[in-house]
């Protein structure tokens, strides 16, 4: 079933984890792909994946997706390649952790920018071609932008989070008049190399939130992908501003008392 057939998919972040599963599964719904890294070498293993399956991709270069003229570069090689962008799927971000009371600025800086600065300029330099595609935005937010954590220090990242869900409902605000959709995924805890090497570390308080998940499991990159594709598909067609979280239940139930 190819629920994107023929859309132009600009989805930032493949190297690995949750971009490199988009880039794989919106090939495989039918999408012409065009993916970016600044781990270009790990961007372009995902580009041979895709390839691989069938599908096609292209990854232009490295993308540093907090620079203005990297993204849009990185915009128009899309629009070269392909004709216009359908859909802008802003995956990419990094993240610092640290407690208000030892955190550096510099670091807290570090997180806005790659989670919340990459997602506002990756959208407006593909914001002219999505309207006159008629477009859709996803973003990535997380339950850290819904709630606070009593496990993991992250002030930048809840700011950043709960900014981005912010952004996307002005972005469906001022996307409305122009038929282009803006929504917002927001992930619990997804196992990726990433997290298995921070938060689901050995030494981590949260090594274990698998505990304190309704669903009795952490996510996986499948999982975040699969409502990515539903909402950036036409079966979302009246859907726009919205906040999907897929976390298992973990953000919408108290938790347990310890045992």
């Amino acid at each position: 079933m190819n629920r994107l057939d023929g859309k132009v998919a600009l989805i930032s972040g493949t190297a690995r984890g949750q971009g490199r599963a988009a880039a794989l599964r919106f090939a495989a719904e039918g999408a012409l792909v065009v993916g970016g890294d600044l781990l270009h070498e790990e961007a372009l293993e995902t580009q041979r994946l895709v390839a691989r399956e069938g599908g096609t991709m292209l990854t232009p270069g490295p993308v540093d997706v907090t620079d203005e003229a990297s993204v849009r570069s990185w915009t128009e090689e899309a629009v070269d390649a392909f004709g216009g962008v359908d859909i802008v799927y802003a995956n990419a971000g990094a993240v610092r952790f640290g407690p208000i009371g030892s955190q550096s600025y510099a670091d807290f800086a570090f997180t806005m920018r790659a989670e919340l600065d990459s997602v506002w300029l990756t959208v407006r330099a593909a914001w002219p071609h999505l309207v006159r595609s008629r477009g859709c935005v996803l973003t990535v937010g997380s339950t850290a932008g819904l709630t606070g954590s009593l496990t993991n220090t992250r002030t930048a990242h809840s700011a950043s989070k709960g900014a981005v869900i912010a952004l996307t409902r002005q972005l469906a605000a001022e996307g409305a008049p122009h038929g282009v959709r803006a929504n917002c995924v927001s992930p619990g805890m997804i196992d990726t190399d990433g997290s298995r090497a921070d938060l689901l570390a050995d030494d981590h308080p949260m090594r274990g939130i698998a505990r304190h998940v309704p669903l009795g499991r952490v996510g996986t990159p499948d999982d975040v992908v699969n409502a990515a594709v539903f909402l950036t598909s036409d079966e979302a067609a009246y859907i726009t501003g919205a906040n999907l979280v897929v976390d298992g239940g973990w953000s919408a139930v108290l938790p347990g008392a310890t045992v």
